[in-house]
């Protein structure tokens, strides 16, 4: 059944939309849109969802300016665990001050994906920025090892994964570089079976009164955060600075699954050689919960595609976290491919990072070192394309996905 549709989406061209039609050729008049056609193979090896075969296709339309504004994806796709998946994700963006991002995705059993966000920085004279992001997913690849940084494999367990909720946010400039953004979270949380055979359930070995959370929970927390950039583009930079500052309270009283305090600092650089051929990466970043039976996805985790990229989602759970991320990216050539302009890039990378009861508790024997190395295609100004393999302790890992890790 995979393999017939797989076969369908294998075709890339350059064509025009006109008001007659599509044409192959460039019409001698104005008014067409030009749209490229780029097939791409999917092969991942996640360490939640295993091997994950499939195929997807690339529709990118371009304005008279041949710039890339809407990229639409179509994807198909098959895990052992889930079965076939498809998933259609797209973005659209008209302008710097304007994005609309959208994903829709659906496996014969379990995991579904339901995401739209949306970013509006035209208010105030462009000084105020509205962020928005509706979600609902089901996971049915999750883990829990336990808490603290020295986890072993032998506790690994697995359970499905559903959320629901909002992200909404207003960043108000201050000056050039300046950021105030205040926002509020809201999410509910129901742990149900999960989808992994040979992986025990997580209430065959944990129960509420040792994992807050596995019941299920609805929160809500306010956000005030202070940032302070000189990135040259907020999608794919090549130079400048970005540091931000964030807490973030929750409180029983409004809503919240408890009372509990979320503490976050982080700063990422970029140094640019040779016209921006050679671009050194890095960021730093330590995050911090307090408070009294915090849900377990509530606390400070690491693991996943942009964080420890040699472990799984949510692999590392405590009250803390210390991460840091440095890579090399390499523009090994520019190419255009059916008419779009690309940057290819090599990425080797080096994570680092622990989660910890605090940060005067840390010990460096915690720490996990996870080398490997970035597969890019990079359409400037928004588009990023990316294959990521990075080792850890217990094996390498796979990820496929769309924007820069940091």
């Amino acid at each position: 059944m995979l393999l017939p549709c797989i076969l369908l989406l294998l075709g890339g061209c350059t064509s025009y939309i006109t008001p007659h039609g599509i044409a192959e050729t460039p019409p001698s008049t104005d008014g067409a849109t030009k749209l490229v056609t780029i097939p791409l193979p999917i092969i991942a090896a996640s360490p939640n969802e295993g091997m994950t075969t499939g195929a997807l296709t690339a529709f990118l339309l371009h304005n008279s300016k041949d710039e890339v504004t809407t990229l639409l994806a179509p994807q198909l796709n098959h895990t052992d665990a889930f079965g076939t998946t498809a998933s259609f994700y797209g973005a659209y963006y008209p302008t710097a001050e304007h994005s609309l991002e959208i994903n829709l995705s659906r496996s014969e059993k379990i995991n579904e994906d339901y995401e739209l966000k949306l970013r509006e920085s035209s208010f105030l004279n462009n000084k105020l920025e509205l962020n928005l992001h509706l979600f609902g997913f089901t996971d049915g690849s999750a883990r829990f090892f336990g808490f603290e940084a020295r986890t072993i494999r032998q506790q690994e367990t697995n359970y499905g994964d559903r959320e629901r909720g909002s992200n909404i946010s207003l960043g108000y400039d201050i000056g050039h570089h300046l950021q105030l953004t205040v926002g509020e979270r809201f999410r509910t949380v129901s742990i149900g079976a999960g989808a992994i055979s040979g992986v025990p359930s997580i209430r065959s070995r944990f129960d509420e009164s040792s994992v807050p959370g596995i019941d299920g929970f609805t929160t809500q927390a306010v956000r005030a955060s202070l940032s302070y950039s000189t990135l040259d583009n907020r999608d794919t930079p090549t130079y400048g600075g970005y540091t931000r500052i964030t807490f973030e309270p929750t409180l029983r009283a409004v809503g919240g699954a408890g009372d509990y305090r979320h503490y976050e600092i982080e700063t990422k650089g970029y140094i640019p050689l040779d016209h921006a051929r050679y671009i050194s990466v890095f960021r730093l970043m330590y995050n911090q919960t307090r408070g009294e039976n915090v849900p377990f996805l509530e606390q400070s985790i690491l693991g996943g595609e942009n964080s420890l990229r040699g472990y799984g989602r949510n692999r590392f759970i405590d009250n803390s976290f210390l991460l840091c991320n440095i890579e090399e990216r390499i523009r090994l050539f520019r190419w255009e491919v059916f008419g779009v302009t690309a940057d290819w890039e090599l990425a080797p990378f080096l994570d680092m990072g622990a989660v910890m009861e605090s940060l005067a508790k840390g010990n460096s024997s915690n720490f996990e070192l996870n080398p490997g190395l970035g597969f890019r295609a990079v359409v400037r100004p928004n588009i990023v394309g990316r294959l990521d393999v990075g080792v850890g302790k217990e094996g390498p890992a796979v990820f496929v996905g769309l924007g820069y890790p940091f």
